[in-house]
């Protein structure tokens, strides 16, 4: 038998568990897949920093790409996606997990911390460290394989903000495709798409708490 072969099982046997969280929504979806994430870990005997974590050549240059990028996203999508989709859908983005946030310091307080944990940490490792990991090493390193991978990974992703609507889970899937480029960008480095990750979200309520929601800008 090749020796490859029952690693592959075992990655598919990982692949499906994971969808399979995200189908049923078990629990909270992120924290499931980290735990089949650790038990991976240790069948395979992978270190975590296999998921993406290196020390980049600069540290303010990667942080820097990520904010600008980070804000430019967030006007493409307003600019341009979400008015799209609200036209074509007839729906808006689901803003009613934020209902109160607007003008309430607390509440932004306790959403940037979850923005900078569970989104940007736990979110990306999950799904742009390791599921995107699982997935190379199903599909290889070719060009068909690395947008097999991040096409997955981003419709898997989506898929976990099933309560923002139509709108929210589309922003989301384009959201997911460019952090996947930047990570690729910084030499396949998960702390790019982190940091992206976190000002994305950390703009966006940010400019909740002071306007309340925005539908698009046009």
């Amino acid at each position: 038998m090749n020796r490859e072969k029952p690693w592959k099982i075992i990655t598919l046997i990982e692949l499906c568990a994971v969808v399979a969280t995200i189908i049923l929504d078990l629990f909270i979806p992120t924290l499931v897949i980290l735990g089949i994430m650790i038990v991976s870990l240790l069948v395979h005997r992978e270190h975590i920093a296999m998921m993406g974590f290196k020390h980049p050549r600069s540290w303010l240059r990667m942080a820097g790409f990520a904010f600008v990028s980070a804000f430019l996203l967030q006007l493409f999508d307003a600019g341009v996606v979400m008015p799209i989709l609200n036209r074509l859908t007839g729906k808006t983005l689901d803003y009613s997990g934020f209902a109160s946030l607007q003008g309430n310091l607390g509440q932004l307080i306790l959403f940037l911390v979850f923005a900078w944990t569970l989104a940007a940490l736990c979110e990306e490792l999950a799904f742009r460290g390791y599921l995107q990991k699982r997935l190379d090493d199903l599909f290889g390193n070719s060009l068909i394989g690395i947008l097999l991978s991040v096409v997955i990974s981003s419709v898997l992703f989506s898929l976990i903000h099933t309560e923002q609507g139509v709108v929210g889970v589309t922003v989301t899937a384009i959201d997911a495709l460019f952090y996947s480029w930047l990570k690729r960008k910084f030499d396949n480095n998960l702390w790019a798409s982190i940091l992206a990750h976190g000002f994305y979200n950390s703009l966006g309520m940010i400019v909740f708490y002071f306007t309340g929601p925005i539908y698009g800008l046009w």
